[in-house]
């Protein structure tokens, strides 16, 4: 082999970063198992390699015996004392055995195991390099399709862009460039396989530290990000400084910034969102573009009931709910929306206790056997009515509504009794929350709950609507 051998090691080092005495260690492993295979031998030996002149030498390894049983392993001890005055029993003795043809043979086996180090070297810095760049982007060119897998060219490696990695509203031609999200890298037999992803949300944070210098250097953080990719991400981002603003910084000037992002994404909608530790905020915020009138959350459930105007109830829920599902994702919360009109409903629906406390009848239903000559409250919460008017009595004595007066036309109070008190001039009693007035006007009810705060009126005809 000789020296060219030794200069062409030093340029491997210097070119492909492979260790010089590692590819020598390799050479002599290598020659050791040509000796044996070529030559038939199956005794011990050692390969020594010159790594100044590339010279290469083979020597017979055999144990040192005062009665050798075995030529091929074991010496004599004045065969060994021929060949080194200092060996003695139990030494090993080295025999050079090295072949005429040796050189040939180790020439060839040389370039196999130098070719086969380099490849195996190559593999292993683009693993080295392609796995410190997990969760990172990379810039690829489309090479070709296998089955519906993408191969990108990535410098001195391919790229796998799988199927159920490829938003369904892209499409990809040869020569285009795309940038990519490394998800894994592997070790294979083949070399190293590196996995990339265009749907995985960590594109979305890249990219925008890509653009936003106030990102990347850590001044408006990314709090969260919520993707359905081709078609809609939602970002919450969050100011250290209280002069920068997240949004502003994000979107650029004229929509620079954001656009650039869309470009990328070949069209897909972004929409950034101030990130907020008030919850009610965040929540009104992360429906956006609609706009939230109301809030009310269940803490323990995590469950928010959102209200909208009913002009932008569509909108808020967003086609097929995407708009919802994105914010709930984006929030941590589940999301209930309603719209006004809605509202309204629930609200009368608790006011009036339709289906609870009283059934009001029409004349024509009133129970007459029920109810006595002067009038009574009848059974099951029915009023009963007279030509003398309409009056509350006491049936059971006791907790009841109480006696009234002759004309019928005004609360009584019994002392004994939990029912609802009222003096002529119409004087509000309160029972549960809940207090009834009689006035010369009409009759008012006000409820009062945690949640709402309502008033029905009707007026002297009896016609009632609803204020807020």
């Amino acid at each position: 082999m000789g020296v060219e051998l030794i200069h062409a090691l030093e340029q491997l080092e210097r070119e492909k970063g492979i260790d010089k005495d590692t590819l020598i260690e390799a050479i002599e492993a290598a020659l050791i198992s040509a000796y044996k295979r070529n030559f038939g031998s199956t005794q011990e030996v050692r390969i020594s390699f010159d790594k100044l002149t590339g010279d290469v030498r083979v020597f017979s390894r055999k144990r040192v015996n005062d009665n050798p049983n075995d030529a091929m392993s074991e010496i004599s001890v004045e065969q060994a004392k021929a060949i080194d005055m200092g060996l003695d029993i139990g030494d090993i003795a080295e025999i050079e055995v090295t072949p005429r043809k040796f050189g040939r043979i180790a020439a060839q086996t040389a370039k196999q195991v130098v070719v086969q180090r380099i490849r195996e070297a190559e593999r292993g810095i683009i693993f080295d390099t392609f796995s410190s760049r997990e969760d990172d982007i990379v810039t690829g060119v489309v090479n070709r399709y296998e089955k519906k897998n993408v191969i990108l060219d990535v410098g001195k490696a391919e790229a796998i862009l799988p199927e159920k990695e490829q938003p369904r509203n892209e499409d990809y031609r040869y020569n285009d460039r795309v940038k990519t999200y490394v998800t894994e890298v592997r070790k294979t037999p083949k070399g190293p396989q590196i996995i990339v992803s265009r749907t995985h949300p960590g594109l979305i944070r890249r990219l925008f530290e890509l653009e936003v210098p106030e990102i990347n250097d850590g001044t408006v953080e990314i709090k969260n990000i919520s993707r359905e990719a081709g078609s809609r991400t939602k970002i919450a981002v969050f100011s250290r400084d209280d002069n920068v603003d997240p949004v502003g910084a994000c979107v650029g000037q004229k929509g620079a910034r954001v656009q650039a992002i869309v470009d990328e994404l070949r069209g897909e909608k972004i929409d950034i969102i101030k990130w907020s530790a008030n919850p009610v905020e965040f929540l009104s915020s992360s429906l956006s573009p609609a706009k939230v009138v109301r809030v009310d959350l269940t803490e323990d459930e995590k469950v928010a009931e959102i209200t909208v105007p009913d002009f932008q109830l569509s909108l808020a829920i967003g086609k097929e709910g995407q708009n919802a599902r994105l914010a709930a994702k984006l929030t941590g919360w589940k999301i209930d929306i309603r719209s006004e009109s809605q509202l309204r409903e629930e609200i009368e629906r608790q006011l009036l206790n339709y289906d609870r406390n009283f059934t009001y009848a029409d004349e024509d239903e009133y129970d007459d056997e029920e109810s006595d000559e002067d009038g009574s409250y009848a059974d099951d919460g029915e009023y009963a009515e007279e030509e003398g008017g309409a009056a509350y009595v006491d049936e059971s004595g006791e907790g009841g509504y109480g006696v009234v007066s002759d004309g019928g036309d005004e609360f009584g109070d019994e002392t004994d009794g939990d029912g609802y008190g009222a003096d002529p001039d119409g004087v509000r009693a309160e029972r549960g929350g809940a207090a009834f007035g009689d006035d010369a006007g009409g009759i008012e009810i006000v409820l009062e709950s945690e949640a709402y705060s309502a008033v029905v009126q009707s007026d002297a005809a009896g016609d009632g609507y609803l204020t807020k």
